[in-house]
């Protein structure tokens, strides 16, 4: 039966081939621009995850401020001081933290031989560099040995290096912040950087030794990752055991500035969906405009073929072998196309390579271009809205067909 269905398919369109080729390439334009826009979407999807992921996901920034609430006594406006007790404080009180580091920054005149600049200092632990998912670039990095020891040691960012070396090798040299020397012990990998964004000037020094440079019993920041993803009560249990120290109100934003990178992330992922959707809508409009296509041409088809219809219908066809034989015929053209149309796509995806999109406003950020990967969910869905498309475009005038009078069909002319 199936067989015979394809069998007069295949001889139909055969029959009318400049008509079917014609057909089949609005389909395998339609699907083709299904399949991109999902790429697209898809793509634009994977830019955002990997801008994020260039600083940690799991990453959590909490910073002083001032209250602008009145709680326990205290007047609006107070200002908060974290010291390094905070550090215990928060880590148990969230038992979900993984790794936290105090940050105490300064800006500083940097010098190496007859170059000298204004840079930025950060005194840090160890963990700093994998809490903000900072790689390595040359050398190594700073270790529980430089904090015991309360080492001069430095890890300066590329943009430092260029600065102070200016292609000469960093390793091994001194530097001298605001008078005193220290060694450069690493070299870290550009990172993404917007604008002015000083991220890749940053010298990391051990936190214990930025007690040289700077009054390290208040803290300018703390840093912390945390296991799981239970974000939002990390930031609740971190909120409530700082306003608990300080007697000010736990939800007071003001009174603490905390930056949470999930949160950030699942703000834009809603968008990413968003556009996803609205994507693979105008794409089924696109395909739609070659299911119209489709649908004209196989009522084409019933009309020239009425008396073969009615010479079925006389030879004991039923309604619903007529149905599904010009629905055979619609679902093949359709799935023709279909598949010219994802070949179609792939070479499309493969020509077009990288899509400018973060690297135009960021230095180092091709990574975090848009590429067209075509994955097989993709495919899926593509094939999905194909069949629907094929379904209701073929359903009207098989319908049309299954229901001529045979008499009727016979006479006409």
């Amino acid at each position: 039966m199936v067989k015979d269905l394809l069998m007069q398919a295949y001889g139909a369109m055969r029959h009318n081939r400049r008509r079917t080729a014609l057909t089949m390439l609005g389909m395998a334009w339609g699907i083709a621009t299904v399949v991109l826009l999902l790429a697209y979407g898809a793509g634009f999807g994977r830019a955002i995850e990997t801008i994020f992921a260039n600083w940690g996901t799991r990453i959590i920034g909490v910073f002083p401020g001032r209250t602008s609430q009145q709680a326990g006594g205290q007047k609006a406006g107070t200002k908060i001081k974290f010291t390094i007790d905070d550090i215990d404080r928060i880590v148990n009180a969230a038992p979900l933290v993984h790794r936290i580091t105090p940050m105490v920054e300064k800006q500083s005149t940097v010098s190496q031989d007859v170059r000298t600049y204004t840079l930025p200092i950060n005194g840090v632990n160890p963990n700093m560099f994998q809490i903000q998912a900072l790689h390595l670039g040359e050398g190594r990095l700073l270790n529980e040995a430089d904090q015991m020891s309360r080492a001069r040691v430095v890890v300066i960012g590329s943009e430092a290096k260029t600065k102070l070396f200016s292609g000469q090798y960093a390793l091994g040299q001194f530097i001298r912040i605001d008078g005193i020397s220290f060694q450069v012990v690493g070299v870290l990998s550009a990172h993404m950087q917007e604008g002015d964004d000083s991220v890749n000037k940053v010298i990391y020094i051990p936190f214990t030794t930025m007690g040289d440079l700077k009054d390290t019993h208040y803290l300018d920041g703390i840093w912390l990752d945390y296991e799981g993803n239970e974000f939002e009560l990390v930031e609740h249990q971190v909120r409530g055991v700082l306003a608990q120290q300080y007697n000010f109100k736990p939800d007071d934003k003001r009174a603490i500035f905390v930056f949470n990178m999930m949160k950030q992330l699942k703000q834009f992922q809603i968008i990413t969906t968003g556009l996803q959707i609205l994507l693979a809508f105008i794409g089924t409009l696109t395909l739609g405009i070659g299911g119209v296509g489709l649908m004209n041409i196989m009522l084409v088809s019933v009309t020239q073929r009425t008396r073969e219809i009615g010479v079925e219908k006389a030879l004991g066809g039923r309604r619903r072998d007529i149905l599904f034989q010009f629905l055979a015929e619609a679902l093949a053209i359709t799935f023709i196309g279909g598949i010219c149309g994802i070949i179609l796509a792939y070479a499309v995806s493969m020509g077009v390579g990288r899509l400018t999109f973060y690297s135009a406003i960021a230095k180092n950020a091709e990574a975090a271009d848009i590429r067209l990967i075509i994955d097989p969910m993709i495919v899926m869905v593509a094939t999905v809205i194909l069949t629907f498309v094929g379904l209701i475009s073929g359903m009207l005038p098989a319908i049309k067909a299954s229901r001529l009078d045979p008499i009727e069909a016979l006479r006409y002319e």
